[in-house]
């Protein structure tokens, strides 16, 4: 039997694989440390092991005990914006967490590396982004993503680590974590509609994006080391369509069929307008849906309801609050 690790795998876009992996045969392990994910999203068929990427011995002797084919990299702490003012973190978590399971599937001969990046490491590049445009990072986030891009290059070169590096945005759906403030705007904004506040928009709410709903992309990220022409490439992987935040935010309301009431604070540091060209995944990977934003987020909002308001904590480990927006301090 073909065995997969998933690193994240308790958290949104990696479970959802693992159910996918699931389906197609795989025997999946999942490591996760619980900081974001949360152990009710686990397929009930995977095998769960509570650790963290940044623990290199742990990782040595998971790799020898189960003698994994692949790894599906998600783990990551993924609040872009934040991770300016957490810049040790960002690095040890992401970028560090990340080359540990690097060295193990190099000496443990994987057959393929899978990788999340994100359409951040393009930076303020004029949209549509494309996979040959030079990527200029803006933000320690994006910076750790394209430098873990860069050393599955250099690994594949020097070691013969062949690698699928998806590169997805926006992305929303059923298992997001909801109460974090300080990412998932869609999340963001039914946990807000469900305490019956203002919707929260950073600046006039015109910067764009193309809201990208899960369902249409975790298969084929299951199923990528299938398929041949996909090894050792790049793919932007999300919706064609964007939309403003300000329409974002009517589109919640009106599918939760609450009041349209949104309160702008102090803009903060970002991309203004950011989507993607998806010709290359289409083409190679060949996916079959393409769910609209209101049907996507009507499917959310119904698990959202179902599990209620989420909390989480304030992230308490700050190193740098000069610029930090003051929502975040609230």
């Amino acid at each position: 039997m073909i065995t997969s690790l998933v690193t994240g795998g308790a958290g949104f876009i990696g479970s959802h694989v693992a159910d996918d992996l699931i389906k197609l045969g795989h025997r999946v392990i999942i490591l996760d440390d619980l900081s974001g994910g949360m152990k009710e999203n686990i397929p009930s068929k995977a095998e769960f092991i509570e650790g963290s990427i940044t623990d290199h011995k742990m990782l040595e002797a998971l790799f020898k005990k189960y003698k994994f084919d692949y790894v599906y990299h998600f783990a990551a702490y993924a609040a872009e914006g934040l991770s300016h003012f957490i810049k040790r973190f960002n690095y040890e978590n992401n970028l560090i967490g990340s080359i540990n399971l690097i060295n193990e599937s190099i000496k443990n001969k994987i057959k393929r590396f899978v990788f999340t990046s994100s359409i951040a490491v393009y930076g303020a590049t004029r949209p549509p982004m494309v996979e040959t445009t030079t990527p200029e990072p803006e933000d320690p986030y994006a910076i750790a993503k394209f430098a873990i891009e860069q050393d599955l290059k250099v690994s594949n070169d020097m070691f013969g680590l062949d690698y699928i590096i998806f590169r997805p945005h926006n992305v929303y759906g059923e298992r997001q974590n909801i109460g974090d403030k300080y990412r998932n705007v869609i999340g963001i904004f039914m946990n807000q509609i469900m305490q019956n506040k203002q919707l929260t928009i950073f600046g006039d709410g015109k910067q764009t994006r193309a809201f990208s709903y899960i369902g249409d992309m975790s298969f084929e990220i299951a199923n990528s080391v299938n398929i041949e022409g996909a090894k050792n490439q790049i793919f932007n992987v999300g919706a064609d369509k964007e939309y403003s935040v300000n329409n974002l935010a009517q589109a919640v309301s009106k599918v939760m069929n609450s009041k349209f009431e949104i309160k702008h604070v102090e803009a903060r540091n970002e991309v203004v307008h950011a989507w993607a060209d998806h010709s290359k995944f289409n083409n190679i990977l060949k996916p079959t849906k393409q769910t609209s934003l209101e049907e996507g987020i009507k499917k959310m909002a119904i698990w959202a309801r179902k599990n209620g308001v989420q909390k989480t904590p304030i992230f308490k480990n700050i190193e740098l609050t000069e610029n930090l927006p003051p929502i975040w301090l609230e």
